[in-house]
């Protein structure tokens, strides 16, 4: 009995197993045949482009102003006018700020009045330019040139006298002794004189002084720049090197790198820059121009100056800012359209056709370009890829479109 419900039972047990395999195989065989029947999916292909590309090391850095100065009066004075505020753009020899200039104009016209004097006390035109002199046609030589004449005449006609002996020795010294007295007079009338030429001289440099004051109360840009800060307003009293603003070059601005060790070797002055900034799509030129001669021990990178042109103040010092120095003019690349490469779990795959059937291509993409991308690894020159693959995957079978 036993045996008997043991074959029972795996009759039972057979025949459900058969039944289950009829059940399946017809689904099996539908999807198949549903799938060798579907429609080929329409793609349009491009084809890979080889091209020469520039290559680059890619770094960021920090845009820097060219110069930066904090400008200042030479002058002390009482500020009536400051022309700037932050962000303003100064060109050179723009007036920044001014002094009231009556303390200084009231100076120019003193200098003025004592120049004149001291040219008339020499004989000369007050308002003329020329200071030249000879001092034997000044008056004061001239008198004293001719008491030493009728001095040395006198005492000749005594000599004379006294030779005769006609005279008395004491009239021929008391000749004598007036010579000498003119002769004093005339080397102190020479002396007075180049002392008035001095004195003459002082007045004019006074005078200068005076005027270039009167000038120093204007604050001037010393170049093109834009207004960083400014620190005092009108109406304060000033004292010479009293900081007004600080001004920055904005054009060129140095931008700042740090390239690592490996590839410093490549780094030369010269070699063109590309420059990019943070919410900013343009594009801006550059070239390197000067490396710093160490290498820093801390991080190892070398410090790299490259000057960026801003003409139109787009860039701002102190800018966070990416840049690519072009190491090689002239490298071959592959490249295809952004559109085309279909990224998955990290994996990067693009899609070829081969016999009316999508080919997955595993591939490993590099710098990109607008809308176009470079292919390290995986696709060769001229090889069709399908644009904008959408949820195409590969061993489907496809057309390509005209």
């Amino acid at each position: 009995m036993r045996g008997r419900m043991r074959l029972y039972l795996g009759i039972v047990i057979a025949l459900l197993l058969a039944a289950g395999c009829q059940s399946d195989y017809p689904a099996t065989g539908a999807t198949q045949r549903a799938e060798q029947g579907a429609a080929p999916r329409q793609v349009r292909v491009i084809p890979a482009i080889q091209e020469t590309v520039a290559r680059g090391t890619v770094v960021t850095g920090t845009l820097a102003a060219e110069d930066q100065v904090v400008l200042s009066l030479k002058v002390t004075g009482r500020l009536s006018e400051i022309t700037v505020d932050l962000g303003s753009r100064i060109r050179k020899g723009q007036i920044i700020a001014r002094l009231d200039p009556t303390d200084f104009r009231l100076r120019v016209r003193q200098a003025e009045a004592a120049l004149q004097q001291a040219r008339a006390r020499l004989g000369l035109a007050p308002d003329g330019t020329d200071d030249r002199i000879d001092p034997e046609h000044t008056p004061l030589v001239r008198q004293a040139r001719a008491m030493l004449d009728e001095g040395r005449r006198s005492r000749d006609r005594m000599a004379a006298l006294w030779e005769r002996q006609l005279i008395a020795r004491a009239e021929l010294d008391t000749a004598a002794a007036t010579l000498q007295v003119a002769e004093g007079r005339y080397q102190d009338a020479i002396e007075e004189v180049r002392n008035r030429q001095a004195v003459l001289a002082e007045r004019r440099s006074e005078l200068a002084i005076a005027r270039q004051q009167l000038l120093d109360s204007e604050l001037r840009a010393p170049l093109d720049g834009a207004v960083r800060q400014r620190h005092v307003s009108a109406g304060e009293y000033l004292t010479a090197g009293s900081p007004v603003v600080t001004l920055v070059r904005t054009h060129p601005l140095r931008l700042r790198l740090a390239v690592p060790e490996r590839v410093a070797a490549s780094v030369r002055v010269g070699q063109p820059v590309s420059v990019k900034v943070e919410k900013d799509p343009t594009e801006y030129r550059g070239q390197v121009a000067r490396l710093s001669p160490a290498i820093n021990e801390e991080d190892r990178t070398l410090l790299v100056e490259a000057e960026v042109p801003n003409e139109h103040g787009r860039l701002r010092p102190g800018a966070f800012a990416e840049a690519e120095i072009i190491t090689e003019r002239e490298d071959r690349a592959v490249f295809v359209p952004v559109a085309s490469v279909v990224t998955f779990a990290g994996v990067e795959r693009v899609l070829t056709v081969h016999d009316g059937m999508s080919v997955e291509k595993r591939v490993q993409t590099g710098r990109r370009f607008g809308d176009r991308v470079e292919i390290v690894e995986g696709i060769r020159p001229e090889e069709l890829v399908v644009v904008e693959p959408g949820n195409l995957v590969g061993g489907q079978p496809v057309t390509v479109s005209p």
